[in-house]
């Protein structure tokens, strides 16, 4: 699995799979926080190919999270669906992170 990867106007741009579980998010974790490291710090997660995220998934876009705030950045989320926003209002995160409906808008929010 490999995240895909592209940047707009020194902004990272990471869409996740379709489905982020225990069995490929350590991978995630680690492509997510190359990424990051690498980058400005300033990422939109793109999450409109994912349809199914566990708790694991949620470790992996708070370890993102993480990552950017140490660079001084931030983590922006982009195009999640109803049940992937539903897991997120269930554990609060919603109020953790900036939650976007299209990644435009999201990557124009960095300003």
């Amino acid at each position: 699995m490999t995240l895909k990867h592209r940047q707009v106007n020194d902004i990272d741009i990471v869409t996740l799979p379709e489905r982020l579980i225990m069995a490929n998010a350590g991978e995630a974790r680690s492509q997510l926080k190359d990424i990051i490291q690498s980058g400005s710090g300033r990422v939109v997660i793109n999450l409109g190919d994912t349809e199914f995220m566990d708790s694991s998934g949620l470790a992996v876009v708070v370890a993102g999270l993480q990552a950017a705030r140490k660079m001084e950045g931030d983590v922006y989320l982009a195009e999640m669906n109803n049940t992937i926003r539903a897991l997120f209002e269930l554990t609060r995160l919603q109020t953790v992170f900036q939650i976007f409906d299209d990644e435009a808008r999201a990557v124009s929010a960095f300003g």
